[in-house]
């Protein structure tokens, strides 16, 4: 990894001011102030792994605060950060949960919204930014989860800090295919990592309502996939067909049923935009996950009573 700042590099005078400015524009802007009696310390090293922002700090004696003035001035609201706690402790605040994070925990922060962080004694933190919608496409809404202590006494915290450990010592051998291969595999183990987390905090009774909010969700992500079926949607939740198709039908449906439907709702929602009207009903038939346009004119009609054309032509002369 790259060193952006080390403060024992920096004059006294200058050392914290400079500090901020790397925080600043690596993270995102913040109110920063000392804390603590012991002498302030930095030591950050940044790369980029695929899709991934990776930053590791080694820090002391600080207090972070992402406030409303703050987020008005970032850019950065399709990105969540998840931060590994590599020694030491540190305190955390947002959506009313204070934690306190211990070596090994994993926790997501959600810079859209105010958090505190701090940092009182000695410790190292592993930072690894990534878009916003390969959490919440499997998890669901961020407020679910950001701010929530995941121990790393889990064995799914546990192979998230081996896997990213490794991956950041070897991924500049690798090819970029590889490289964003396994970017995708370590955000799967971050949302296995969570999602065993919030199963242990959620009464059984709720369980199944929250994994079918997380398959839906899920799907919502991956709807061009054409391969994404039952079958596929139960594996990525991490559990049997069977379990899956019985939480469904306990809501009123059947998995497959379900996901033509959304698949057709949100091409109708697509036609009707003016915003996807260069694209041609081809075109969004494949991004809406479908095999072939004469398989989706078919089921659409059937749902909706009127061609795809039809159905484009008509409500875009209403929006008119």
């Amino acid at each position: 990894m790259q060193t952006l700042i080390s403060s024992d590099d920096l004059k006294s005078r200058n050392r914290f001011q400079t500090y901020l400015e790397i925080v600043r524009e690596r993270f995102v802007p913040s109110e920063c102030t000392m804390i603590g009696e012991g002498r302030f310390h930095a030591h950050i090293e940044g790369t980029q792994i695929g899709g991934m922002l990776i930053t590791r700090s080694s820090i002391n004696g600080q207090a972070v605060r992402i406030t409303p003035q703050t987020i008005r001035r970032h850019s950065k609201q399709d990105k969540l950060s998840v931060v590994l706690r590599l020694s030491g402790t540190a305190r955390s605040d947002q959506y009313d949960r204070a934690v306190v994070q211990r070596p090994g925990d994993l926790v997501v922060l959600d810079s859209n919204k105010p958090v505190t962080l701090e940092y009182p004694d000695p410790t190292s933190s592993l930072f690894i930014e990534l878009p916003r919608e390969q959490l919440e496409g499997a998890l669901g809404s961020a407020p679910l989860y950001a701010g929530l202590a995941v121990s790393g006494d889990l064995s799914g915290t546990s192979l998230v800090r081996t896997f990213f450990a490794e991956l950041i010592r070897v991924h500049r051998q690798m090819s970029p295919e590889m490289v964003e291969r396994m970017a995708r595999i370590g955000t799967d183990l971050i949302v296995a990592s969570i999602a065993e987390r919030l199963a242990r905090d959620t009464p059984r009774p709720l369980q199944g309502t929250v994994i079918v909010q997380r398959a839906k969700a899920y799907l919502d992500a991956n709807l061009g996939d054409p391969t994404l079926d039952p079958t596929q949607l139960a594996a990525a939740m991490g559990v049997s067909l069977r379990h899956l198709q019985q939480l469904f039908q306990e809501q009123g449906h059947a998995i497959a049923d379900w996901i033509w439907q959304r698949r057709l709702d949100v091409a109708a929602r697509r036609l009707a935009d003016s915003g996807h009207a260069h694209l041609s009903i081809g075109a969004l038939a494949y991004g809406c996950g479908f095999i072939s346009q004469a398989h989706f004119a078919r089921r659409f009609k059937d749902r909706f009573a009127a061609t795809p054309s039809e159905y484009r032509r008509t409500a875009l002369t209403r929006s008119a």
